[in-house]
């Protein structure tokens, strides 16, 4: 019992933490779409596209999703 409670603590503690890095992400995608895009116009495109669904995610609290999100941005990108 003494486990499950300190499990959800941890977990609750956490969330704000996922929350302040979600920020970080969309700024690192940010600061490389301006100094080294992609010259493909299709990766550039969805880059964009996941980059401002990851924010969308983050506004909405999801928070996990748009680590995951923006996570597949900076893949593309070679981050």
């Amino acid at each position: 019992m003494r486990r499950i409670v300190l499990s959800i603590a941890a977990a609750v503690v956490s969330m704000p933490l996922w929350a302040m890095h979600c920020p970080m992400d969309m700024a690192k995608i940010d600061e490389q779409l301006k100094t080294n895009p992609p010259s493909d116009p299709a990766i550039l495109a969805r880059v964009k596209a996941l980059r401002a669904e990851g924010e969308k995610l983050h506004n909405a609290g999801d928070h996990e999703q748009s680590l995951e999100v923006l996570g597949e941005a900076q893949e593309l990108l070679g981050t």
